[in-house]
């Protein structure tokens, strides 16, 4: 079971963290250098091109981390839970932090914005959440990367 479960993990998480990366190292700066009449339509498009990716994704590897901390050998629980902690943590940036923006995003009409739009633009606040849940994503495959080598016995 450790050799499909880790594999999975460590794809799944992957692919999450670079979906992440990809956000934070250009989507962010991109949103936040529009005019917010273009920003809208992008941030709208972008959404829609991450979901429901991104959640399978994170999904995966926290359960498959979740089985792997009760069949993996001893010396791969502790990065096997630091790497589930992590998840959890993104999971849970996401589901209370950045989707909460992304449906005021998505509800939002760019010819008919908010007349205290300076004071509700999300692009700082989605900007700073999506840092914390890549960093989360990043520090849970690094953990499932130091659980893999000591499965393999390299470490």
């Amino acid at each position: 079971m450790i050799w499909l479960l880790l594999p999975l993990a460590l794809a799944s998480g992957g692919l999450a963290a670079g979906g992440l990366m990809i956000a934070s190292l250009g989507g962010a700066p991109l949103l936040e250098r529009l005019p917010r009449d273009e920003y809208i339509p992008v941030h709208q498009f972008l959404v829609t091109r991450f979901d429901p990716f991104m959640p399978i994704c994170m999904i995966t590897a926290t359960a498959c981390d979740l089985a792997l901390v009760f069949t993996a050998p001893g010396r791969a629980v502790i990065p096997l839970l630091v790497a589930l902690a992590a998840l959890l943590g993104a999971i849970y940036v996401s589901l209370v932090k950045n989707v909460p923006i992304n449906r005021f995003v998505a509800g939002l009409d760019p010819e008919d914005l908010p007349e205290d739009w300076a004071s509700v633009d999300p692009r700082v606040r989605w900007r700073n959440w999506n840092l914390l849940r890549t960093v989360f994503a990043v520090t849970a495959l690094a953990g499932n990367a130091v659980a893999a080598s000591l499965v393999l016995g390299g470490v």
